[in-house]
This record gives structure tokens, sequence and C-alpha cells, in this order.
């Protein structure tokens, strides 16, 4: 397995971007001293990123008050608090940094925003897209299209969600984790903690048949609801907890007739993450 972790650091030609994951919102904080240092010719990226960051507040930047202050590691080896940026505010800061190294990085965005708006006319690009992914990953193609279909069965389940008053993020997603821990006794975190996941997609890691028990969760949870109309959080908890009951009995039965778990703790990344979980620091008091 390789050890050379495949994030946005690895844009950067190798140069040591310091980051941190954030387990609860699923996201890496990134050093701006560093993107900085990589981008620029600056002897000094802590003055530059200091000047920066006076005309971006001038201007108005939004980047600059997203920036969270958080604790890394110096040369020195001391922890020393440093400003941060999400994935997504990083991008907006490379595209504010006037440098020809930052050019490529700009030209990259500008052709990811080109792609997606030529998909909002020809959505089958986006199909394409996804499908050549998978396959450039080795998935086998019946395992795509059980992905793919698990994908449209997932938007009918959310369709009937909706029907039952559920609107809110937080309670998708609270319905999803009564499903997976009526199966398998995880909630979507664990499971991918289990896999050694942090951004990447838990159904993308999962075997075939941890994807059916996924799906017949899901499945049994719209057709029970489609029959009920449950209504509200609470209701639709219980139908959930119920769809969820019926993918146990599957696996259950699968686990007696092959003698083996359902549940794999394998993934299907090239990567693996450091054992040590770096822990996100509380910012300093403002």
């Amino acid at each position: 397995m390789n050890n050379k972790l495949e994030t946005i650091s690895n844009l950067f030609e190798d140069k040591e971007i310091r980051s941190i994951w954030d387990d609860k919102k699923e996201d890496y904080y990134f050093s701006v001293v560093d993107v900085v240092s990589a981008l620029t010719e600056s002897k000094d990226p802590s003055h530059y990123w200091r000047t920066l960051k006076s005309r971006m507040i001038q201007e108005g930047n939004e980047t600059v008050t997203n920036c969270d202050t958080l604790k890394l590691k110096a040369k020195d080896g001391k922890m020393r608090y440093t400003d941060m940026l999400d994935t997504k505010n990083m991008f907006r800061l490379i595209e504010s940094i006037p440098s020809p190294k930052a050019e490529p990085f700009k030209m990259w965005l500008a052709n990811l925003g080109s792609e997606r708006i030529d998909e909002v006319f020809d959505p089958e690009i986006a199909i394409n897209r996804a499908v050549n992914y998978y396959r450039s990953k080795g998935y086998p193609d019946e395992w795509i299209k059980a992905r793919l279909t698990g994908i449209v069965d997932r938007f009918k389940l959310t369709d009937i969600w909706k029907e039952g008053g559920i609107t809110k993020p937080m309670e998708y997603a609270l319905l999803t984790n009564e499903i997976y821990k009526g199966w398998s006794g995880m909630k979507a975190s664990e499971y991918k903690e289990l896999k050694g996941l942090r951004k990447e997609s838990l159904r993308d890691n999962m075997t075939d048949i941890e994807v059916a028990l996924t799906n017949i969760g899901e499945i049994a949870t719209r057709d029970i609801a489609i029959e009920e109309h449950p209504q509200g959080l609470n209701e639709n908890l219980k139908v959930a907890k119920r769809g969820g009951g019926v993918a146990k009995g599957a696996r259950d039965l699968y686990e007696k007739e092959t003698r083996k778990s359902a549940i794999s703790n394998k993934n299907a990344l090239n990567y693996q993450y450091a054992l040590e979980q770096q822990k996100i620091e509380s910012k300093i008091d403002e």
C-alpha cells in the first residue's frame, strides 16, 4: 500500500503543506503560510501573508473572515498558532495570490467551472465522468452499475422523506445513520473510521455485500414509508430503524450461510492515514 497521502497537498509539487483533519466537519485545514510559501518567491511568507491579508480585508474578501487560528508544529518543534483555511477557502486564497506559480491552479479551477457548465447542458457528461472515474480506480462494471442504481434509489428515498416533512441536512444524516445502525450496528462516521476513511465516500469503499445491504435498508425504509406516510423526524426515525432491521435480517442470513462477516474494514484506497489522529485545537479567544 502506498503511504503517500493523496490530499490537496499533492498539488504543490511535494512541498510541505501542513494540514489538520477535522473529523467533525470532515474537512482539512491547511496552513496559509505554507501555501503562500509554495506559490510565491517570498523569502518571508509570513510577512507576505500579513500584507495580502490586510489588502483582502480592505477589499471585503470573505476568505479572511473564514480563517481559523489553530495550533501546528513549527520548524522548532513547538506547537504554535497559525492561520488555517479549509479546502474551499484555500482555493479562494490561491485565486487571490498574484503569482506565476498560482496560474496553473487558477487555470485548473477555471477548467473545472467550465466542465460543470457543460454538464448543465448535457448531464450525460457528468455520468460519463463518474463511470470513467470508477473504471480508472479499478472498480468492475457490475459494481459501478450497482453503485449508480443505488444513487437513484437514494434519491427516491429522500423524495419520500421530503414528503414526510424532512428538510434539514442534519435530519437526513440522522435518518441515514439509523438505517446504518439497524443493520451494521454503526453510524456512518463509525463505519468510515472502521475502514480508515476521512473525506472519501463510505459507499465507494464498500464491498459488494455491504453495498447490497445498504441498498436493502434504504429500499425497505422507502417502501415502508410509502405505505405508512410517517410525518416528522421521530416517526421517520422509527421507520428508518425498521428498514435497517430488514437489512439486518439479510445480513444475518448471509453470515449464517457463508460463515463470514458481511462487514469489512477494507477500503479501495491506495494510501493510508497515519495512526495518530491530530485533533483540532480551539481557536484563540478574540
